[in-house]
């Protein structure tokens, strides 16, 4: 028996296996897939967002200055490694660190501001696997960087909230609301944080009694029983807030009002990331809270300036598309898509199959999606194969057809089938299937993302 590990690489029978906290993405969750990036692209576009992609793996320094050392994600989370010359490099965790880095490096600070940017790519967090919860997950974000305004940061919860409708799912969470303030009012608050705990540590989590040397406002959105009783007890950073955060955000809360947009105030939020400031938010599930958070943001005005750029004021948001399917399946939404097969060819004999195989080329050149089984299967079964795969007509070419020059054309609803010439098989089959079904494009007109 081969050996096997905690990862579950091998099954006893030997097969490969992946390795724990990831997973295949099949056809059927690809249409889910295909549909998000549509409407995240859509929505976004409409807003005057351009999309960007940063490396998957960057300097690890990068996402130690950003995120912080002391954060969860730094300290323990991420995939790190060596290249051969003994550089530490570190698969990206996140998104807005890369897309700071890149701001910074290209100079985008030379463009028309605010910048617009979004995202939809892989990330990894070595994590423990739960619910809607990967090693190796999708996320999709978007920024704006180079002014700062509580109507840019409404500008953002209002499309997290617009993509959420446009998928189905905004009903199913809620907008949860706080302001964690400056760096600088955040110190006395910590002050008074770590003094309102100093003597209850052995009521603590162990992971929370090292957060309190490093990071006390992590506290606060611990999820264990005894932290979170403490949590609401300790000291609120409302009270802490500096005159400009106060103002900034109920600047917010106004603007998101006449948006439409309905929020809770929560004054225990406080993101797992250090570059925030001010505006944090998260989408919870109305039922599980943020066991089941879908994404969220806010905003960072320090982080360019922390990455070595000018200081420069940025907002954003981020949600992972695992956990968004997850609900939509929940809701058992169905998604349109156009993976479906306009016509199948069967065909019997090798000069058959030669005619097959330009016919093939000649539909699909039209638009026209087509398959056909290649092998050597009798045309019952290729008929079956039709059937199975939900063509709605096949072409049947046999020694006959390509003595006369003709094809059969099958209805496989109703059964019945008609003969066509060879030469007229393209035009007959777009009219059965209608021409805002065919899938066309010009090579002229080709744009790329």
């Amino acid at each position: 028996m081969p050996n096997t590990d905690d990862e579950g690489t091998m099954t006893p029978g030997g097969v490969l296996q992946t390795p724990k906290g990831v997973h295949d993405i099949l056809p059927n969750d690809h249409e889910y897939y295909t549909y998000i990036k549509k409407v995240v692209r859509h929505r976004l576009r409409q807003a005057g967002f351009r999309r960007i992609s940063t490396p998957m793996f960057e300097f690890t320094q990068l996402f130690q200055r950003a995120i912080g050392n002391d954060t969860d994600v730094v300290s323990k989370e991420m995939y790190t490694f060596q290249d051969k010359k003994g550089r530490s490099l570190t698969l990206k965790p996140e998104g807005t660190a890369g897309v700071m880095r890149s701001y910074i490096q290209n100079n985008m600070q030379a463009l028309p501001q605010p910048v617009q940017l979004y995202y939809i790519e892989p990330h990894f967090r070595y994590d423990r696997p739960q619910k809607g919860r990967y090693r190796q997950f999708w996320q999709l974000g978007f920024e704006i960087v180079g002014e700062s305004d509580p109507a840019l940061d409404a500008q953002i919860i209002y499309l997290a909230n617009l993509i959420n409708k446009d998928l189905g799912i905004a009903d199913l969470f809620t907008v949860q609301l706080n302001s964690i303030g400056t760096p600088e009012s955040r110190k006395e608050y910590m002050r008074v944080l770590q003094d309102f705990y100093f003597d209850k540590e052995r009521s603590l989590c162990e992971l929370c009694k090292t957060r309190l040397k490093t990071n006390p406002m992590r506290l606060l959105d611990c999820k264990e029983e005894n932290c979170r009783i403490l949590a609401q007890i300790a000291p609120k950073i409302s009270e802490y807030l500096d005159a400009e955060s106060k103002e900034f955000h109920e600047d917010l809360k106004e603007y998101l009002t006449e948006l439409g947009i309905k929020f809770v105030e929560n004054p225990y939020l406080v993101r797992g990331l250090d570059y925030y400031t001010k505006t944090v938010f998260e989408f919870w599930d109305k039922t599980e809270g943020a066991q089941n958070a879908i994404g969220g943001g806010g905003r960072y005005d320090g982080l360019v300036e922390l990455l070595g750029g000018k200081p420069t004021p940025g907002s954003g948001y981020a949600a992972g598309v695992e956990r968004i399917v997850a609900n939509m399946k929940r809701e058992k939404i169905r998604v349109p898509h156009k993976d479906v097969i306009h016509v199948f060819i069967a065909q019997l004999g090798k000069e058959a199959k030669k005619k097959g195989l330009s016919l093939m080329s000649d539909l699909r050149d039209a638009g026209v999606k087509t398959m056909a089984s290649l092998g050597k299967d009798s045309v019952r079964t290729q008929l079956g194969l039709a059937d199975k795969f939900g063509a709605p007509y096949t072409i049947i070419i046999g020694l006959t057809e390509v003595r006369e020059g003709v094809v059969i054309i099958r209805d496989m609803k109703v059964g019945t089938q008609k003969t066509v010439p060879f030469d007229e098989i393209v035009d007959v089959v777009i009219k059965l299937i209608g021409k805002q079904n065919l899938d066309t494009y010009s090579a002229g007109e080709l744009t790329y993302e």
